[in-house]
């Protein structure tokens, strides 16, 4: 639980770092599809290495594209501020090296994230900050003038794919400037439920029960989600419900401390605990950020948390019923019985 609460204050810290640098994010639409020109792409979760990218890739006529855990950073107005960042490119880490493969431009990886580079690709993936490959290029002091390089060395994308967005930004500023609207749905009975369905994507069978979840979420009910989960059912369209979109990105892995601040908010508008709102977490994990995440909302006091698409190797069966019989924790059901039992 002490483990918890400081991954929380962690949490606060870093979301207090970004927002006060960057702004606050706001919804902004994000081109999942390339343009034509010379290109980079930013893979990992470092806001500060993308933004000095971005600076000193400005006026060359390059691209610059987000992957993985950096498509929420459009939604930062210091860093959408930059007209050449120009979208989000591909989907989640397990898949980096077929699309990293077919991406004609370079690549550039942060803090973490990356899987064992192709021969195809070798020559124009570089790393930064805490991230490293053996045989890759490794950039120490943000000079990225080999990035810069291998992009204009490279064929970048021949034409304009056809246009298609999505909407990112909805951090918990974003999302409580909207709470009065938000409550009057609730109590008007337009918005029945709230789902969070995020967390940690992988390769492993059993993921697909999250975008069949997403999908089958009723139309009077709101989903939120974050970290590279989201790219399960992100591009897919969900209509909006009381004025406000049906799906809210709120951002990357850590962000899950704005999905906090959403839940105590509203708990504190209804005057109610968190456990009492009409509020169901369903969340994929992989590694040890998701781990600290779900210690934070255990920490809180938060209940009935669906985990899956396996439980973690160390929950042994005493610390699984500690967890069951504290926290009403449970694996993954069936889709059909799982959202009964949450809307019921």
């Amino acid at each position: 639980m002490e483990c918890g609460q400081i991954n929380f204050k962690t949490m606060e810290l870093l979301d207090r770092a970004n927002t006060t640098t960057y702004g606050n994010p706001v919804p902004t639409q994000v081109r999942v599809t390339p343009i034509k020109g010379k290109a980079i792409l930013v893979s990992g979760h470092d806001l500060k290495d993308l933004e000095e990218l971005l600076r000193q890739t400005e006026g060359t006529g390059i691209n610059v594209y987000t992957h993985g855990e950096m498509l929420p950073c459009h939604g930062y107005p210091g860093l959408n501020k930059y007209k050449h960042l120009a979208g989000n490119y591909g989907g989640a880490w397990q898949d980096q090296q077929k699309e990293f493969d077919a991406f004609p431009g370079s690549i550039l990886m942060t803090t973490n994230c990356i899987q064992k580079p192709r021969d195809s690709y070798m020559n124009r993936i570089f790393t930064c900050g805490l991230v490293a490959w053996p045989g890759v290029k490794h950039i120490t002091d943000r000079n990225f003038a080999p990035v810069i390089e291998a992009a204009m060395a490279a064929p970048g994308f021949a034409t304009d794919e056809p246009e298609k967005k999505i909407t990112v930004g909805f951090g918990h500023a974003a999302v409580l400037q909207h709470a009065g609207a938000i409550i009057d749905a609730v109590k008007a009975g337009k918005i029945k439920h709230f789902f969070l369905i995020g967390g940690c994507d992988g390769a492993k069978s059993g993921r697909n029960y999250y975008t069949e979840f997403a999908e089958k979420v009723p139309a009077d009910c709101v989903i939120m989600t974050l970290a590279c989960g989201k790219y399960r059912f992100n591009k897919k369209e969900f209509g909006t419900i009381a004025g406000i979109p049906r799906l809210l990105d709120i951002g990357q892995c850590n962000d899950a401390y704005s999905a906090v601040k959403i839940a105590l908010a509203l708990a504190d508008a209804f005057k109610c605990g968190v456990n009492d709102l009409p509020l169901s977490m369903i969340l994929s994990w992989y590694e040890q950020k998701a781990v600290a995440i779900l210690l934070t909302l255990l920490s809180l006091g938060v209940k009935g948390i669906k985990l899956g698409p396996t439980l973690p190797a160390f929950v042994t069966p005493a610390v699984l019923q500690v967890l069951v019989d504290k926290f009403a924790i449970a694996p993954l059901g069936s889709v059909d019985d799982d959202l009964k039992q949450a809307l019921s």
